[in-house]
């Protein structure tokens, strides 16, 4: 199971970090990701992290922006996010996938949803 949490309300130009705490068979390796979906729109990829953390990607709307990690002794994974804009409102997920290193298409397993609310 994946359990997010973090969302908010903020202002344009904060910051807010969200946090995804994995549960249940943890004892395999598994790369984790975030995705998003506002209003209206199909859910996009946002950001990617392999299971040792050092292989991360990006969105081109978030990059330079966001910041992906995780703490594997947690269980945990992150995702700081700076300057935010209101294009960023969504609902944010969290997912994991059974594999060292994951492609936006390989995710299997779902968190609910937090909900980002980014006002002008």
């Amino acid at each position: 199971q994946l359990q997010a949490s973090g969302g908010g309300l903020v202002q344009a130009g904060g910051s807010l970090r969200l946090s995804c705490t994995a549960s249940g068979r943890t004892s395999r390796t598994y790369s984790m990701g975030w995705f998003r979906q506002a209003p209206g729109k199909e859910r996009e990829f946002v950001a990617t992290i392999s299971w040792t953390g050092v292989i991360t990607s990006y969105s081109d709307s978030v990059k330079g922006r966001f910041t992906i990690s995780r703490v594997n002794g947690k269980n945990t994974a992150y995702l700081q996010m700076n300057s935010l804009k209101p294009e960023d409102t969504a609902v944010y997920y969290c997912a994991a996938a059974e594999a060292v290193v994951a492609g936006r298409n390989d995710f299997d397993y779902w968190g609910q949803g937090t909900q980002v609310t980014v006002s002008s």
